[in-house]
């Protein structure tokens, strides 16, 4: 099973984790607006379509390398403020190995490949993210 959503609602994790609870592991990663560096708003812009296909992708490519039970990947959009989720991964396998990898996978790649764009607001500034070089290198390590 494939779950994928992109919305501006706030994701409850409890909820998500008891859709995901298949197999006999299950490994999950949630991304929360930082606190720490002076961020008042961060803005999350996406391709609607293209986002969800891409992140479609990942959880095939995920499910097929580690023969997982089911793969969620959350990811909200619009204004959010520090401490809230902006992305929660699921996934579910026999075995922990497999769920910890695949997790760790999804993320990964998520940062790099799916269509999000990323605009802070700081005092009454605005800027937006540009990609980072570590990201980068996190999906690179999946490569083959």
């Amino acid at each position: 099973m494939i779950r994928i959503r992109v919305d501006p609602a706030p994701i409850d994790v409890a909820a998500e984790m008891a859709l995901a609870e298949q197999g006999g592991a299950v490994a999950t990663f949630t991304g929360l607006v930082r606190t720490d560096d002076g961020v008042r708003v961060l803005t999350l812009e996406h391709y609607p379509g293209a986002t969800e296909a891409a992140l479609e992708t990942l959880a095939q490519a995920a499910m097929t390398r580690w023969s997982l039970a089911a793969v969620t990947l959350i990811h909200r959009v619009g204004p959010m403020v520090p401490g809230d989720r902006i992305v929660f991964v699921a996934a579910a396998a026999a075995h922990r190995g497999a769920a910890l990898e695949a997790c760790a996978y999804l993320i990964d790649r998520l940062k790099t490949d799916a269509p999000f764009w990323k605009r802070e607001t700081v005092g009454t500034a605005d800027r937006w993210v540009e990609p980072r070089a570590t990201d980068a290198d996190a999906a690179a390590r999946w490569a083959g």
